[in-house]
C-alpha cells in the first residue's frame, strides 16, 4: 500500500472541503465579495451590485452570492473568492465592475479560471 505524503493529504482535505461547503446548500457556485472596511472603500459594493445584476439577468439559479470580512490583504482590494463545486476556491484582487463581470462569465458559467486577475488558488490553512 502506498504511504500518503503530506501533500496528497492536502489535496484530499481541499477537494473534500470544496464540494461539501457547496453541496451542503445545494448551489453549483459561491461568489464571495470581499467587504471588510478596506474592501468597501475600494469599491467592493460597486461589486456585490455587479454580480447580483448578472445573477438577475441570466436568471442563474444555482450561484449563491455572500460577503465576508477582510481578506488581509488592503492593498489588492476589492477581491472576491469564486469556488467551483469539485474544484479549488480561486482568490481575484484589484477589481472593478468590468472585471468582475468578466469574471462571472468565464469562471462561474463557462468554468474557466481568468488567469489576468487571480491571486491565488486553493484556500488558506494551517498545517
Amino acid at each position: 500500500m502506498t504511504k500518503l505524503t503530506l501533500e496528497d493529504l492536502k489535496k484530499i482535505k481541499e477537494e473534500v472541503r470544496s464540494s461539501t461547503l457547496l453541496r451542503e446548500g445545494g448551489f453549483r457556485a459561491k461568489i464571495t465579495i470581499h467587504m471588510g472596511t478596506c474592501g468597501i472603500a475600494a469599491g467592493a459594493r460597486k461589486l456585490m451590485t455587479a454580480v447580483l445584476k448578472e445573477v438577475e439577468e441570466k436568471k442563474i439559479q444555482d450561484v449563491m452570492v455572500t460577503t465576508s470580512g477582510c481578506a488581509g490583504l488592503c492593498s489588492r482590494e476589492p477581491m472576491a473568492t469564486v469556488e467551483i463545486l469539485g474544484n479549488p476556491p480561486v482568490k481575484y484582487c484589484d477589481l472593478n465592475e468590468e472585471k468582475i463581470k468578466e469574471i462571472f462569465l468565464q469562471h462561474v458559467v463557462n468554468g474557466e479560471i481568468v488567469e489576468a486577475y487571480a491571486l491565488a488558488r486553493g484556500s488558506e490553512s494551517t498545517y
